[in-house]
């Protein structure tokens, strides 16, 4: 929820140079981005479909605002399947998502100038009367700071900024008297206490009656709040303090965004997401766009384009040097590590960064703008909204929809500034989709899952404070709107704040802390933003040239490429090389891959990573060959995926001298028996021969009713289990090739199939890596007869043989445990040396840097391979959670009482390797502190 209004570029200085266009307004100086460049990559819309798409706009408001006043006011939002009132307390709790509840007519404050936007001032009038009739401040509830702030705060300052001009214009709001700017600093001194910390960071609730730290409060106890959250006041506050001349407001809202800016990690100059209010350490070390921070970089800039002050526009500079440096992965803006931000956090990305792009002309930098903006829009055209969060390859991680604006806010912005009609029509679609999958009888209903288009009884009202009015603002030509909309700036709820408040009581101290922490150069900064003649000088085809390589970047199938490949047949040249086709062991594809602009990297744990560097190919049809082969690539792998993540099983050693206490962590795999819906499988182990099961077994009667221990490499995992099947074995682990791999450093992964029907694999299979599989195969050498037992999680001892051997020690009972809670993030592979895990995720190997630039990882025997890491397009996590949430989701594995391993008089072996496993597991533990 961003930007700046009215298709502004950015608040500047007067430039000394005569290439450089600027507005003045008032005080504050914007870059007027002019609309006079239409790219030809559209056709231009008529004024009349504009007209026509710009009334639809309309009713679709007053759909949605008169079922709220019908059904559902004096409520703070509606409820639009059931057609009733969301009332705080009477609905069941939606736990942090309540917390924009306060009693206080929600919906109604928040779309108070949204009504005059779309010339409705007679509704206007009469809403601003029902909330001087009606609405109660001084309810005895705990809301969200920062959601009252920018929604009710800013809802009553914009309802303000606008019935004053009408009153000015003299044919409305002649009875108004400042009456809601009285709320409004009724409001934010109730919301003051909030700020009594040490660090001046708010608390994130407070109780509208009560304040902080009262045993009626209810809240206060709390010791954490988001970066956006604190550094998201300074707008609504210092305008406070403009209206009305009390100072304190935007004392405490700078103060609050000084303590953040000299918290950022310094090298990096990043924020994290979360933030101790009293002892200013990160409690959340990750640092991105979305979710959590993205509107403090917003409030940055906009305070420095509302309030003329230039350290925020340094420190705005600082952070988005940052940000194009580290997060920015072109079109991709990927969360990355404050400390260590060439490492990814995550691999997927959340609705709330699709404000950014808007925030990009608002500072002037277009082509990135451009560029996440049209990724963004092919994931809605192949979901029809923008899921919550979806991953680098552009599948569903988070599946819901609450009728979020931001796309449309940057889609708005878009066309401000480059004039392009391909804008509209995007506009357009964002209106078929909402009617046709959104709308119902009593409004619009958010969706539930974007994939099924299941409902939500839900409808938050930033849908009418923002949706509506980006919507309408895009169609709208400058006489449709009843005053000048370059005169005001959009707060991130897009609420209206006057830019004349820049020269109103301009008597706050001011402390410039910036150049407390840092040296700024003042080089490095654009003090000016480019007019669009300068940004698009003579070519017309500018932004269409930047979306074009990104059209097919969600799709399944690149067009384009099979234009080419039907001509190169008709001419008799080669087709370009198909990633189905590809193998790693060819030399003429590792020419071809060359020739593309691919590049093969050795990792250290024996992967191989494929990176394109589309500069290095030797011609632009080639970089386009080169594109494609990568995006098949991550698709072919895509398809190997499973929607679930499994959890890890565990190959347990139940026969003598063991008794159950050796507990191995094992890899899953997406076909067979499932472990965890049926019985455990238990028998003897036996080698097969060959060993690498990829024919037919010719030692069948040693694994007849055992099961097989075969080695991973040179055939499908599909094809092993297979061949073991039919010789009878009865489940199969197999073991890795790469010699000292271990699940203590190494991520697990889930065995994919082979791409065709495995209904027939009928018996279990798991995977040890080297370190877990040579405890077998040790035990096999020094014991004749190895006993196991396959299973979902470790099974319990057998109390009286346990009593006869010694107790374990400590550490190997927090070894055991360790080691069995070991994460297990999905690498899907199509061949059976699949990349043992996403080097995103493996605290033990970070993945090299490479900006602007698509990775693949495989093994190199494979016939086929997947993507294991990409930093442009894709991360083949599918729909898994995160590393958090993957750990919360396991089933809880049964503690081992007494995991000792008694080996006899031949034990040393294994106690050198307990000692190992122990060193890594704190290793790892420290990591996992350290970093996640």
């Amino acid at each position: 929820m961003s930007e700046a209004g009215g298709g502004r570029g950015c608040g500047c200085r007067v430039p000394q140079r005569a290439s450089w266009s600027l507005v003045a307004a008032t005080a504050a100086l914007y870059l007027m981005l002019a609309t006079t460049v239409c790219t030809a990559g559209a056709a231009p819309m008529s004024r009349e479909e504009k007209q026509k798409l710009g009334n639809q706009v309309l009713e679709m408001f007053d759909h949605a605002y008169g079922n709220y006043m019908e059904h559902a006011y004096p409520a703070d939002e509606l409820m639009p399947l059931t057609c009733r009132g969301r009332v705080r307390g009477q609905e069941p709790s939606r736990g942090d998502v309540d917390d924009a509840l306060g009693k206080f007519s929600l919906t109604l404050i928040d779309s108070l100038d949204t009504l005059v936007v779309l010339n409705k001032t007679k509704e206007f009038e009469d809403a601003v009367r029902k909330v001087l009739r009606d609405v109660n401040l001084d309810n005895d509830v705990v809301v969200s700071v920062f959601e009252t702030n920018i929604r009710v705060l800013g809802g009553l300052l914009g309802g303000h900024s606008l019935a004053i001009m009408l009153k000015e214009k003299g044919e409305y709001m002649q009875w108004y008297n400042d009456e809601l700017l009285q709320m409004a600093k009724q409001l934010g001194y109730k919301l003051l206490p909030a700020f009594n910390t040490t660090s001046g960071l708010p608390y994130p609730r407070i109780n509208l009656k009560f304040g902080i730290r009262k045993p009626e409060a209810r809240t206060g106890t709390e010791t954490d709040t988001c970066t956006a959250c604190a550094g998201t006041l300074i707008l609504e506050f210092a305008a406070l303090s403009r209206f009305t001349g009390a100072t304190v407001f935007e004392e405490y809202a700078r103060k609050a965004l000084d303590f953040l800016w000299e918290k950022r990690q310094r090298s990096s100059n990043l924020v994290g997401v979360t933030i101790n209010i009293h002892t200013g350490d990160w409690v959340r070390k990750d640092s991105g766009v979305g979710a959590g921070i993205d509107s403090y970089y917003e409030y940055l800039l906009k305070a420095y384009v509302l309030l003329g002050d230039d350290s925020f526009l340094e420190r705005f500079n600082t952070h988005y040097d940052a940000i194009m440096r580290y997060i920015s992965q072109p079109p991709l803006l990927l969360d990355v590590h404050i400390h260590k931000p060439m490492l990814n956090a995550r691999t997927w990305m959340d609705a709330l960064l699709a404000f950014f792009p808007g925030l990009q002309v608002l500072k002037g930098d277009i082509r990135p703008a451009i560029e996440t903006h049209e990724m963004l829009y092919q994931v809605i055209k192949k979901h029809n909204f923008l899921p919550e969060a979806f991953t680098t390859d552009f599948r569903v991680h988070w599946a819901q929809h609450p009728l979020r604006p931001e796309f449309a806010e940057s889609t708005y912005f878009l066309y401000k500034a480059t004039g392009d009609p391909y804008y509209l029509e995007v506009g357009k679609t964002l209106i078929e989709n909402l009617n046709k999958y959104a709308r119902v009888p009593c409004g619009f209903a958010a969706m539930k899952d974007v994939r099924t288009g299941s409902h939500e009884d839900r409808m938050d009202s930033f849908f009418l404070a923002e949706m509506f009015k980006y919507l309408y603002l895009l169609f709208a030509d400058k006489e449709d709107i009843i005053f000048d909309i370059e005169d005001y700036i959009f707060t991130t709820e897009a609420h209206l704040l006057p830019l004349w408040l820049s020269t109103t009581n301009r008597n706050i101290s001011k402390k410039n802390t910036t150049s407390e922490y840092t040296e700024l150069d003042d080089s490095n900064f654009d003090w000016t933003c480019p007019n669009t003649q300068i940004l698009f000088p003579n070519d017309p085809l500018y932004a269409q040239s930047i979306r074009e390589p990104l059209k097919n970047v969600v799709d399944k199938s690149c067009p384009r490429g099979i234009i080419r490949v039907e001509e190169s047949f008709r001419s008799g040249a080669k087709p370009p090389l198909r990633a189905r086709d590809f193998m790693a062991t060819n030399p003429e594809h590792l020419e071809i891959l060359k020739k593309m602009g691919v590049s093969l990297i050795h990792l250290k744990d024996g992967r191989v990573q494929l990176v394109q560097h589309a500069i290095q190919a030797a011609s632009s049809v080639d970089a386009e060959d080169g594109l494609r082969f990568m995006q098949e690539m991550i698709e072919l792998s895509s398809q190997q995926q499973k929607e679930q993540q499994l959890p890890p099983r565990a190959v347990q050693i139940i026969s003598h001298p063991f008794f159950g206490r050796v507990v191995l962590t094992a890899g899953p795999a997406q076909f067979g028996l499932d472990l965890s819906k049926h019985k455990e499988t238990r028998g003897f182990v036996a080698s097969s021969k060959p060993y690498n099961g990829c024919s037919e077994l010719t030692n069948p009667e040693a694994v007849m009713g055992k099961i097989a221990l075969i080695q991973r490499g040179q055939c499908m995992f599909a094809e092993k289990a297979r061949n073991i099947q039919n010789a009878g074995a009865i489940g199969g682990i197999v073991i890795d090739d790469n010699e000292g791999s271990s699940s203590d450093t190494a991520p697990l992964f889930q065995m994919a199939g082979d791409g065709k029907d495995t209904d027939d694999i009928k018996i279990p299979m798991l995977f040890l890596f080297s370190k877990e599989g040579s405890i077998i195969l040790d035990a096999i050498r020094e014991h004749e007869q190895v006993e196991v037992l396959l299973s979902d999680k470790a099974r319990d001892r057998d109390p009286e043989v346990e009593n006869e051997d010694q107790p374990s020690s400590e550490n190997d009972s927090q070894n055991q445990s360790a080691e069995q809670m070991l994460p297990l993030p999905q690498t899907v592979g199509l061949a059976d040396q699949e990349s043992p895990g996403n080097p995103l995720e493996s605290p033990s190997e970070p993945p090299s840097p490479a900006d602007s630039e698509e990775a693949a990882g495989f093994a190199p025997s494979e016939q086929i391979s997947s993507p294991t890491e990409t930093q442009e397009t894709a991360g083949l996590d599918g729909e898994c959670t995160d590393l958090d949430n993957q750990l919360q989701d396991q089933p809880e594995t049964e503690e081992d009482p007494s995991p000792n391993v008694s080996w006899g008089t031949k034990a040393q072996p294994m106690d050198s390797i307990l000692a190992d496993w122990n060193e890594d597991i704190e290793a790892f533990e420290m990591m996992e502190k350290d970093e996640l």
